[in-house]
Formats: structure tokens, C-alpha cells, sequence
């Protein structure tokens, strides 16, 4: 994922909590909050109780590859971060994808063009 597209000061992630909204899933919560700029930009936050590194970093690679397929079909103007919760680490990337799309389409960025067979 590019270096703009993503929220990585901490700063960013604060004010994301202040002024952003939460969706929940048993996966994900998903927060999110208007930005002015003319595109999106992504933070993932896995904790340690997700387990060790290695699941950690599993959970990250997933969801990052979730939001670089789904990024053309999310509405641009928003800083959203996916908070990865316990049940997610198991997952297979299928599971992870139908819930981001599941959180997206809860919070009204979904973007779903007419000549697409499949979200």
C-alpha cells in the first residue's frame, strides 16, 4: 500500500478517535472520520492480545491486502482504521474480507459500481 493512502502518526490515529465513528464486528471494529483530502487513508491496529508477532503480523498482511483489493469500491474523503479484535486471527482471508466489506457497507462508504458481478 502507498505511503500516502496510510495513517501512521500517532496524532492521526488520536484524532481519529475523537472525532471518528465506530462500527462493531466480532472481527473488526472499524472507525472512521471525514478528512479533507481527495483520497483515503488506512491505519491497522493489532494489539498483543491478538497473540505473538508472527499472528500479529499475519492479521496486518490480511487486512492490508483486503484494503488494497477493496479500495476502488470505498467512497475517498476518510481516514479509517480497522482495529483488529481476538476471533480475526484464525480467520482465512475470505472470512476477514466479507467482514471489512460487511463494516464498510454499515458505514455508508461503500461504493458499488454498476458494471461490478461481485463487492
Amino acid at each position: 500500500m502507498q505511503r500516502h493512502l496510510r495513517l501512521r502518526r500517532k496524532d492521526d490515529f488520536a484524532h481519529l478517535r475523537q472525532t471518528g465513528r465506530a462500527w462493531r464486528h466480532p472481527f473488526l471494529i472499524l472507525s472512521v472520520a471525514p478528512n479533507d483530502l481527495t483520497h483515503n487513508r488506512y491505519g491497522f491496529v493489532t494489539s498483543r492480545h491478538l497473540g505473538n508477532a508472527v499472528t500479529r503480523n499475519r492479521v496486518r498482511r490480511r487486512l492490508r491486502a483486503v484494503v488494497q483489493e477493496i479500495h476502488p469500491h470505498v467512497l475517498p474523503g476518510h481516514d479509517i482504521a480497522l482495529i483488529a479484535r481476538g476471533p480475526v486471527a484464525g480467520q482465512p482471508y475470505q472470512n476477514i474480507r466479507e467482514a471489512v466489506i460487511t463494516l464498510m457497507q454499515r458505514a455508508g462508504l461503500w461504493e458499488f459500481s454498476p458494471g461490478d458481478t461481485s463487492p
